[in-house]
């Protein structure tokens, strides 16, 4: 029985990035001599156990074979005789086929390190496109490791993965999953050009194709959103916020959370109007619109991520703030004890936040 650290711990180490997670691969062992050693078994579809001291994952080396559609669909063959090399040959890139034995020793069957240093994603095997996961994967590595290309061979791959109908089995889970890394990656822009070319965009978010055939600022828009350090909500409302039914239809279609898709909805809405409205009036509607009384951080996050897509100069970000903090500063309860008609407290509401709002102006010589 010999163990090995494989897949992105040792890309990483290779890298000199810090490793954040260690997997291993053990080979010769069964299910029963790990379980004697005081492993946990925690592993559904593949045998998986947990080390009895450091907790970390050891994988049985393991075959896959197709079996059915999408990412799913494998029958898998773990046992004694499956070599290092079988389960290395597996995986998706040759960046992410290899291991270090015990020893310290780097297998490197397929070509990772020279691909490291050459700055080349490419597929270990033909089986790649058996997975139409390994599409995003791959796209979203484009993102992590700036300045790596898609070898053209894998591209052309993922192009006949897209033809023949096997990335329609991706499911919008598993999408966003990876879209979502890709986007909190440093160049984020990366992965929308690699799915874009391999034709993956289009069936996932045709809404962000049809941006880019008309906006050349989606590049800069995004490289703002990396330079801000701006959370995944912002950074997903800044790719698809150009308008309210893209916002919407992609949002839907990939089931990405509710706040998500709320900034996204906002800042299609609302984005170009922090720097155009100028009135009491106006502001007062856009606050009304983004439920900032209730949720004022609905407006900070706008104020954050609008910059990256609108210009907002400095005058009108402390404008809306003001704007907000008179506003809120209006006692809701008392304006609506003083109304004899239960009808008219929204209206008398309204009218004292605007009251407010144009005070605050006219201190500010604004008036």
């Amino acid at each position: 029985m010999k163990t090995y650290i494989v897949g992105g711990a040792v890309r990483d180490e290779l890298l000199g990035l810090p490793v954040q997670d260690r997997d291993w691969v053990v080979v010769g062992a069964t299910v029963e001599a790990m379980l004697a050693r005081g492993y946990t078994a925690v592993g559904k579809d593949f045998p998986v156990f947990l080390h009895p001291d450091t907790h970390e994952e050891y994988a049985l080396a393991r075959t896959e074979r197709k079996s059915g559609h999408g990412y799913t669909g494998f029958v898998v063959h773990a046992a004694p005789d499956v070599t290092l090399e079988d389960d290395l040959l597996r995986r998706d890139l040759t960046i992410n086929a290899m291991a270090r034995g015990e020893d310290g020793a780097l297998v490197d069957p397929y070509g990772g390190q020279r691909d490291l240093a050459a700055k080349v994603l490419r597929h270990v095997s033909p089986a790649f496109a058996e997975d139409p996961v390994r599409i995003l994967r791959v796209a979203r590595f484009a993102a992590r490791f700036d300045g790596f290309e898609v070898a053209d061979d894998t591209l052309a791959l993922m192009r006949r993965m897209v033809d023949s109908g096997e990335a329609d089995h991706l499911v919008p889970e598993r999408v966003w999953q990876e879209v979502s890394r890709g986007l909190m990656a440093p160049a984020p822009m990366r992965m929308i050009e690699v799915l874009d070319a391999c034709g993956v965009l289009a069936r996932c978010l045709p809404e962000v194709v049809a941006r880019r055939r008309i906006d050349p600022l989606l590049p800069g828009v995004l490289r703002c959103a990396v330079a801000r350090n701006l959370p995944l909500a912002h950074r997903w409302a800044l790719l698809v916020g150009h308008a309210v039914d893209a916002a919407e239809s992609a949002s839907a279609r990939l089931k990405v959370p509710l706040p998500c898709r709320d900034q996204a909805v906002i800042l299609a809405r609302d984005g170009e109007t922090l720097s155009t409205a100028s009135s009491a009036v106006a502001r007062l509607e856009l606050l009304s619109r983004c439920d900032a009384f209730r949720r004022p951080e609905r407006l900070t996050s706008l104020l954050e991520a609008a910059p990256c897509a609108h210009p907002v100069p400095a005058p009108a970000v402390a404008r809306w703030q003001a704007t907000l903090a008179a506003a809120q500063a209006v006692d809701g309860g008392a304006v609506a004890r003083q109304c004899a008609d239960k009808s008219a407290i929204p209206a008398a509401i309204r009218a004292a936040r605007l009251a407010a709002i144009e005070a605050a102006d006219a201190t500010a010589g604004r008036g």
